[in-house]
């Protein structure tokens, strides 16, 4: 994941902001739950960006996958939007804890931009589905020059954005976030619709990491910078989930990238064992059994 990259990591201060008083307020009126629901995983599946991870002789990529992680950011429907058919093999080929967190296409994001969009968007909803109970939550990421003054148009789409599909929203352009009324009007819109609203933890766009949830929902994708500072960003984020829970919080959706994506299960090792000694969890920890001599991922 390339978005947000930098040159010299060692430059970016990466501590994490407060939370505002509008989160905290939201999670309080949320009533507790005693389960905690928490899914983390890697964006892709794939041998060529998870290299080093799967054993020597592995067939099915996504079936191995699914033995380590308990979820999967399905970046892979933002280039082609799925069939009935692959969705329903895709859930075959899983545990019943597993759960997918599907990108829309960027037909409808990125080239339409949510307009003349109600065909693709049913066809995809119909098509996620069929993943079932194992659906955890589809996410829209608008284009970088998705600005403010295409809120109509968003408001226009959500309203029409079928209820029977969790959804996140990720807008992108550093004009939401760089005034306190805009994102304010942007906020109050997901909370109407209940859709949760996307925190992004990226090197190069601070901006994102706004720490406003507009559900008791909160779905975060962290990009690590291949760098020393990423586990100590990963303790940071421990603190800031506990803070979170502890405020009313039901579930976690956490989803970890790299500029070079060889690491992410090894950063996802690292941040579930923690995650399951803070709140008495039983998360599967990922290890690498790769071609490259059955290594164990260190924690």
């Amino acid at each position: 994941m390339k978005f947000g990259q930098v040159e010299n990591p060692a430059l970016v201060d990466f501590k994490l902001p407060k939370t505002p008083y509008a989160t905290i307020e939201l999670l309080k009126k949320s009533k507790k739950r005693k389960a905690f629901e928490v899914y983390v995983g890697c964006a892709k599946w794939n041998k060529q960006d998870l290299k080093g991870f799967y054993p020597r002789g592995t067939k099915d990529e996504l079936t191995y996958y699914a033995t380590q992680f308990n979820a999967i950011e399905l970046n892979a429907t933002f280039y082609n939007s799925p069939s009935k058919d692959q969705v329903s093999s895709w859930r075959e080929k899983t545990p019943a804890d597993f759960k997918f967190f599907p990108k829309l296409p960027n037909q409808i994001s990125h080239f339409r931009r949510l307009l003349n969009a109600k065909e693709p968007t049913i066809a995809f909803c119909d098509a996620i589905s069929l993943f079932e109970e194992k659906l955890g939550m589809a996410f829209l990421q608008l284009h970088d020059n998705f600005k403010p003054d295409q809120f109509d148009r968003l408001v226009s789409y959500l309203a029409d954005f079928s209820k029977e599909i969790p959804l996140a929203v990720e807008v992108r352009n550093k004009e939401w976030f760089s005034d306190e009324q805009i994102l304010a009007q942007y906020t109050a819109l997901l909370e109407k619709e209940r859709f949760a609203n996307v925190i992004v933890d990226t090197a190069g766009r601070r901006d994102m990491l706004h720490m406003r949830l507009t559900t008791p929902q909160a779905f975060i994708r962290y990009v690590g910078a291949n760098h020393p500072s990423d586990y100590q960003r990963l303790d940071d984020w421990l603190e800031k989930i506990i803070e979170w829970r502890d405020a009313g919080l039901h579930s976690l959706y956490f989803f970890v990238h790299q500029n070079v994506e060889q690491e992410s299960p090894l950063l996802s090792a690292y941040f579930i064992e923690k995650l399951n000694q803070a709140f008495d969890l039983n998360l599967k920890i990922p290890r690498g059994n790769g071609s490259e001599g059955q290594r164990e991922l260190k924690l």
